[in-house]
């Protein structure tokens, strides 16, 4: 058994492996001084393939996958995700790149400006799903701080009709038809920044990250800026969940792999102090859907440290609990993060982390 963690940063990808359930040996860079934004490590058929969202800097920004762990890359022909002549929209960055569980050869992609992407050839070429790009309330939809970025996709494990994807500063929205027509689904969710008896719109919301459990489909975990929150119904309805965190604002929001009510957060003091609670390293966990949360830094910096972890920075699989921070140092737990072990240190910024088991 071999695990192997991907981990994109502002200047290139880097590959970490271990054979023994233990230690990871990080490989030298690839893609130097190119930004990965985001990772895919697709174990779906019977050679898996590693895809990475690149940006070429002036060149611009692409896809590209490998079939042989990283030795070896390859291009589309034509640039793989493209907007059509008719948007007058030029592609920023492939946020996101997400294999599809119930479609073999499906990979859907999130771009800014907000757009969803849909691949039938594993992840070289793609197009453009005009249900959400023709939505009519995208002409009210805003920017957040990052752009208007559309950041996760979650497609159902068994039901390839149904999908929801995040964008922010916009909300969770939902098809149950492939992607032909999107509705907004932010019940209950609390935007503080508006006026009063306005803070709860059907979209606006700004989303940091959502997950998803694949033995309990209909259950979501949702990281605002303001709350993280629990779906039970694929997102038609949110309930807080994070009113006894010491802090609930971050980024990332991760589901443990053998535990639908498990669930991870890296809670930062606050939306102007984007720094670790305490200037500590602090993984926060829950045992039974958020009800209750206990934190755990064994094995962490004591501090201080003043670096964040970005939303797609953090990663809970069967090869075990790993982040990333700005400041380039990647950490991994192999016991539900109640310890942690140095991975790498001295990396670039560290913008996504993914990890599996081949």
């Amino acid at each position: 058994m071999t695990a192997l963690l991907a981990i994109g940063t502002r200047k290139g990808l880097f590959l970490a492996r271990s054979s023994d359930g233990g230690s990871f040996e990080v490989e030298p860079v690839r893609f130097s001084t190119i930004a990965i934004h985001s990772v895919a490590i697709d174990t779906r058929g019977t050679t898996p393939r590693l895809l990475a969202g690149i940006e070429y800097g002036h060149f611009g920004p692409s896809v590209m996958w490998s079939d042989d762990l990283g030795e070896t890359w390859e291009e589309a022909t034509t640039p793989p995700v493209a907007f059509p002549e008719r948007t007058g929209a030029a592609l920023a960055r492939v946020w996101q790149l997400q294999p599809s569980p119930a479609e073999p050869d499906v990979v859907w992609a999130g771009a800014e400006p907000a757009a969803l992407f849909r691949s039938e050839d594993r992840g070289a070429t793609y197009t453009m799903v005009d249900g959400l790009w023709d939505h009519p309330t995208r002409p009210q939809w805003q920017a957040g701080g990052g752009g208007l970025c559309l950041h996760t996709v979650i497609p159902h494990p068994s039901d390839p009709r149904r999908i929801g994807v995040a964008a922010s500063a916009v909300g969770f929205f939902r098809s149950d038809d492939a992607g032909a027509t999107w509705r907004p689904s932010n019940k209950n969710i609390r935007a503080p920044f508006l006026p009063e008896g306005a803070q709860y719109p059907e979209f606006g919301q700004c989303v940091h990250k959502v997950a998803q459990h694949p033995a309990a489909p209909e259950r979501l975990y949702l990281q605002h800026h303001f709350g993280v929150y629990r779906s039970d119904d694929f997102g038609d309805s949110w309930t807080e969940i994070g009113s006894s965190l010491p802090s609930d604002f971050g980024f990332p929001i991760a589901v443990d792999p053998d535990h639908p009510d498990r669930l991870y957060v890296f809670p930062l003091h606050g939306d102007v102090d984007r720094t670790p609670l305490g200037h500590r390293y602090q993984v926060f966990r829950s045992d039974d859907a958020g009800e209750t949360w206990h934190g755990y830094s064994a094995g962490l910096p004591e501090g201080p440290v003043h670096a964040s972890v970005l939303r797609d920075a953090m990663s809970a699989g069967p090869a075990g609990v790993f982040f990333g921070t700005r400041d380039g140092e990647v950490y991994g737990s192999a016991d539900a993060g109640e310890t942690w072990s140095l991975i790498a240190r001295h990396l670039p910024d560290v913008l996504c982390v993914r990890a599996a088991v081949l």
